[in-house]
């Protein structure tokens, strides 16, 4: 369980002073983008009431430290040329460091969709946590975590335009639904062009991928198997689709992102067993 900063705790801990030249920079900063306006407005604050909240450090073995938390604060410090910064050392490992990061950047909403996205993958391929793990780490839905990482599958172009905030996280999710790249990257920009809600997105996706689709006889379902997917959806927190045949019989298909999505559904349906 990581230790999360509270008021309470920064009172009873004590605020060193530290020189700036001994702080080097988080290399597993979440956060790749930073606004120099705002980061000239945040100096700007320090230079006339200081830093009201220390940054966040631990200790390395060559007396230096690493920065855990309060890059933009650093920065800006850093811009207005002063020699130290108040700051609070902990003795964190890697991996608490990274989600400590990670969790503070997503509180203040200074993350673009990406950067998180590249964050909870770090957490997974470096540290080999599960989704589920990192969504415990970061007050996280596992379907929300997965969801998010899937967005690094988008084309450049499109990951541009996330970046640069033409399209939104859900604009994003919804552009991942059309198979083709390049097909992505023509409905990005008319979802741009058109500025479109999400909600219209989503309902122009559905129609180009009902035209691709084969024009069968829709199957009307009976209002209790709907409730049944919908139930099953919740409980797995994965795609369910109840899908009837005209006899009387039908199947279940369950959708899963990757092997370790598998697993994590499998334990849920067989317990122990699986």
């Amino acid at each position: 369980m990581i230790p999360v900063l509270q008021e309470e705790t920064l009172e009873k801990e004590k605020i060193r002073e530290i020189s700036i030249q001994l702080i080097r920079p988080n290399p597993r900063q979440p956060r790749q983008v930073f606004d120099e306006e705002k980061l000239a407005e945040l100096a700007g604050s320090i230079k006339e009431h200081g830093v009201v909240q220390p940054i966040m450090v631990r200790s390395l073995e060559d007396g230096q430290y690493e920065l855990v938390a309060g890059e933009r604060r650093l920065r800006a410090c850093r811009h207005l040329g002063m020699e130290t910064i108040p700051a609070l050392v902990r003795e964190y490992n890697e991996q608490d460091a990274v989600a400590i990061s990670l969790i503070e950047n997503i509180q203040r909403q200074d993350l673009n969709p990406l950067e998180e996205a590249l964050a909870y993958q770090q957490l997974i391929e470096k540290f080999g946590l599960s989704q589920e793990e990192v969504s415990s780490r970061v007050s996280k839905s596992r379907s929300f975590v997965a969801n998010t990482i899937r967005l690094l599958n988008l084309p450049k172009e499109v990951k541009e335009m996330v970046v640069g905030g033409i399209l939104s996280a859900g604009h994003a999710r919804a552009v991942l639904a059309v198979q083709d790249s390049q097909k992505q990257i023509a409905v990005a920009g008319k979802i741009a062009e058109q500025q479109l809600s999400v909600r219209q997105t989503e309902e122009m996706i559905k129609e180009i991928t009902r035209k691709k689709g084969t024009k069968k006889k829709k199957v009307v379902k009976e209002r209790f198997v709907l409730e049944l997917e919908e139930k099953l959806k919740n409980f797995l927190e994965a795609k369910v689709k109840v899908r009837e045949n005209r006899g009387g019989g039908g199947k279940v298909e369950i959708g899963y992102l990757d092997v370790a999505d598998l697993r994590r559904i499998l334990s849920i349906m067989l317990g122990n067993r699986a």
